[in-house]
């Protein structure tokens, strides 16, 4: 636990649920804030209960789901329909840096915890608003997820074997990336926001959508329409505008082959013993390459069957081609890179391990952030936060 308080003093107000708005909330208790999140009575988020795998005694365990987004906070379990729990939640919001909700447009409204109802109680809050589609829009009071919005805002037309490939159809990507990249935009504009408000005294509104995420994500695939007209069709794990970088299959697995750019190319090619290839004015450069793509892979695919996989890494890291393992999970965290950079952590909760956890990215002076309480049980901290509350001293000390 690396204990940095970067956030320092910052009270962060978590009204969200299931991943994007707690990933953010995950960040800013890593960096040092100190998060309270609110969930309904009973059942909590809902992903306490995305299970199995389990963490804990069947009488209050959590999910593996849960465990991954909620790190570094304290929870209360608050029914905000009721007046007594709105006023609840009204007096941590007069006192928080940050509030962050992921309730579909206008439904806080009616409880008097929207952005205009609680910016007049406190015009310095910083209020983040987390939704499939926006705060705007013909569809924005439609219900977003993440599935949904990889299928809607282009990613799947993108992923996935090519059209034609025995079974092939569109595919969603192995993780809620759209979820998750919001979580991480959302985060960058709370901060953003922050250092603004150190300058004018007044909070903001952010409008996080998912979608609008999404589309930014497409990045090159979305300029290469806008600029140059194409419609990016699904490749496998061929690349649009860079070859060879794919999949090939080896003598006992696979191997990603990523080159990216001549250099590399004309070095990859005498590594092989096929240095004439490099020469060939149909593959020198990498525009050539993809004009001759057809002709260029069946080739590299046959030489690829003459090593194993860690043969194949031997012979090129060496000489700075680019090229990995395809690793599942087990291999991720055994391998030596993940494994030096700390890329696996836990908590001492007083069970049998540690429960299992994954740090924050980044360092800091070589400091690895990452708040140094497990996620909580359900209205853990509930009686102390609301003893606090009664007391009328303000956002409770943690």
């Amino acid at each position: 636990m690396s204990g940095l308080k970067l956030l320092d003093g910052i009270r962060v107000l978590d009204l969200s649920r299931v991943l994007a708005g707690p990933w953010s909330g995950q960040i800013l208790a890593d960096y040092g804030a100190d998060v309270i999140k609110v969930e309904r009575p009973g059942g909590g988020d809902d992903t306490r209960t995305w299970g199995p795998p389990w963490w804990g005694d069947p009488a209050d365990r959590m999910s593996a789901y849960y465990l991954s987004a909620n790190r570094g906070k304290r929870s209360i379990a608050i029914d905000i329909a009721h007046d007594e729990g709105a006023n609840l939640v009204r007096q941590l919001a007069a006192e928080a840096d940050v509030v962050l909700e992921n309730y579909k447009v206008g439904q806080l409204t009616k409880y008097g915890l929207d952005y205009a109802s609680l910016s007049k109680l406190n015009p310095r809050v910083v209020y983040c608003s987390v939704t499939g589609y926006g705060q705007t829009g013909p569809m924005a009071t439609a219900a977003g997820y993440d599935f949904a919005i990889q299928a809607t805002g282009g990613l799947m037309s993108v992923t996935g074997e090519k059209e034609g490939t025995p079974g092939s159809q569109p595919q969603k990507v192995g993780v809620a990336v759209a979820d998750l990249f919001t979580g991480v935009y959302a985060t960058t504009a709370i901060l953003a926001a922050l250092i603004e408000r150190g300058r004018t005294g007044k909070g903001r509104h952010i409008d996080a959508a998912l979608l609008d995420v999404q589309v930014a994500m497409l990045a090159n695939q979305a300029s290469n329409h806008l600029v140059g007209g194409i419609i990016p069709q699904r490749m496998g794990n061929a690349h649009l505008n860079v070859v060879p970088y794919q999949v090939f299959t080896t003598q006992d697995g696979h191997i990603v082959l990523a080159v990216g750019n001549d250099g590399q190319f004309a070095r990859f090619c005498e590594l092989a013993g096929h240095a004439d290839v490099a020469a060939d004015a149909r593959y020198t450069t990498n525009s050539a390459r993809l004009a001759n793509r057809d002709s260029l892979i069946p080739q590299i695919a046959d030489w690829m069957l003459t090593r194993t996989t860690q043969g194949w890494i031997d012979l090129l890291e060496p000489h700075a081609v680019p090229c990995a393992p395809i690793l599942t999970l087990p291999g991720v965290f055994a391998q030596k890179q993940v494994v030096a950079r700390g890329m696996q952590a836990g908590f001492d909760v007083g069970a049998d391990r540690p429960m299992p956890t994954i740090p924050n990215p980044m360092l800091f002076d070589g400091q690895r952030a990452m708040a140094d309480q497990p996620p909580p049980k359900i209205d853990e901290q509930g009686d102390a936060i609301r003893a606090a509350l009664a007391a009328g001293t303000g956002w409770p000390a943690r």
